[in-house]
């Protein structure tokens, strides 16, 4: 990590001058119009840092078969996507993958051609592996930020079950080697950046919030005709989804609650037959992926925020939530118990147990509007301490090779009303 003498401060309050823009290269295994965590944050930092003035590059999988270089317009700003030639990993609903025996190669082709100032690359499975090893050939500084857990990715592998914890320390080696070539390493949370220090040896992993732009979401404060619990994310085996289902049939009868999915993925199929047998099908609908627009209108629609996920380095769908003045209702794990502070904007429920997010769903549905309300509320003050422009503020420092403080904390302290 950086530790430059007489460095600026992330908000640049001491320097003597504006800095000059930067040519930054961003490399990311998953990228717009892929709907994840991962692809979202790389999009907004891209967008928030072209409207900062520097010039920003993308290289990523092409996402059909049209690969090169072209300009893509992302949240409203003009980037240049270097988009490289790609297969499609079957076992997967829509992943694709850049061609690892030519990721050298082309890293660096690109980089000779884009002549960076720095690259940051968002994963360490192809593209940032390539990145990273030309970046160092040429001195040019390398920020990796890590938004992958191996676990996740098993369910796509079709390795046998003997064989998955052997391939999951193949791939924290892999990581330890990738990251260990950058300058600076970050990952969104406290807790993910302890974690990513343990299974790779590597020290000093800063923990900087993905962020959100607030100012996209707004609350809705009008009374609920309903109860309806949200789900936001991919549709895929290690959210949990199931268990949310199971927990709907334990609710009563008199809260006619009714649960909302939004989002798409391999297990769609299978959570649509899950909601016959458990005779709830009437009561959940599956949206599939939806616009922007649409996901803001489903944050208003919804009574309480469900993340039953037992992997989240972050969770962008719990901030966006947040932003919204949602409650939420989140399995204690990972990450997730950053953002949900238990009893304040929502609650903590055991992991992967039904009757226990039940109960904690109906706390949220049956509590008073006054205590309602202060859950919202506690949503939107919390939520604060993710805004976007620190994230910005914090990587054009370490862009810069400044030192930095991360602008994430353990916990964030009660704050009360007003």
């Amino acid at each position: 990590m950086s530790d430059t003498p007489g460095a600026s401060s992330p908000d640049g309050a001491d320097r003597a001058e504006p800095e000059r823009p930067l040519r930054i290269l961003i490399g990311a295994d998953t990228f717009a119009p892929n709907v994840n965590g991962a692809a979202r944050f790389a999009e907004r930092l891209a967008a928030g840092l072209v409207e900062r003035g520097h010039e920003v590059h993308v290289m990523a999988p092409a996402a059909n078969r049209k690969s090169g270089t072209w300009r893509e317009v992302h949240e409203g700003q003009e980037i240049t996507a270097h988009r490289l030639y790609s297969w499609r990993w079957y076992p997967h609903d829509w992943l694709r993958f850049a061609l690892p025996w030519r990721i050298k190669q082309n890293s660096a082709r690109i980089i000779d051609a884009v002549k960076p100032d720095v690259v940051h690359f968002q994963s360490h499975i192809i593209v940032g592996r390539g990145l990273s090893i030309e970046a160092e050939k040429r001195g040019i500084r390398i920020v990796g930020t890590n938004h992958f857990m191996p676990e996740n990715m098993l369910e796509f592998t079709l390795l046998p079950k003997a064989w998955q914890d052997w391939a999951v320390g193949l791939a924290w080696k892999a990581a330890g080697r990738t990251f260990g070539r950058a300058e600076s390493v970050t990952t969104p949370t406290l807790k993910a950046a302890q974690f990513l220090e343990k299974h790779t040896g590597l020290e000093g992993v800063h923990a900087i919030s993905c962020g959100i732009d607030a100012h996209k979401y707004s609350p809705n404060w009008e009374p609920r005709t309903e109860n309806r619990i949200l789900f936001v994310g991919r549709v895929t085996g290690e959210k949990q989804i199931d268990v949310l289902l199971r927990a709907l049939t334990l609710l009563p009868a008199s809260l006619d609650a009714k649960v909302e999915i939004v989002g798409g993925g391999d297990q769609l199929k299978n959570l649509q037959n899950l909601a016959v047998e458990l005779g709830i099908a009437d009561r959940v609908t599956f949206t599939g992926y939806v616009t922007d627009e649409q996901l803001r209108e489903a944050y208003h629609r919804a009574s309480v925020l469900a993340m039953p996920s037992i992997a989240e380095l972050q969770s962008i769908v719990t901030m966006e939530a947040m932003a919204s003045a949602l409650p939420v209702v989140a399995a204690n794990a990972m990450a997730l118990p950053h953002l949900v502070h238990d009893g304040q904007n929502g609650h903590l429920f055991e992991p992967s147990n039904p009757q226990d997010l039940a109960d904690k769903l109906r706390d949220v549905l049956e509590a008073s509007p006054d205590v309602y309300n202060a859950m919202k509320a506690s949503s939107l003050k919390f939520i604060k301490a993710h805004d976007i422009t620190r994230t910005l503020d914090t990587f054009e420092s370490l862009y810069r090779g400044e030192r930095v403080t991360d602008p994430v904390t353990e916990s964030i302290p009660v704050i009360l009303p007003d």
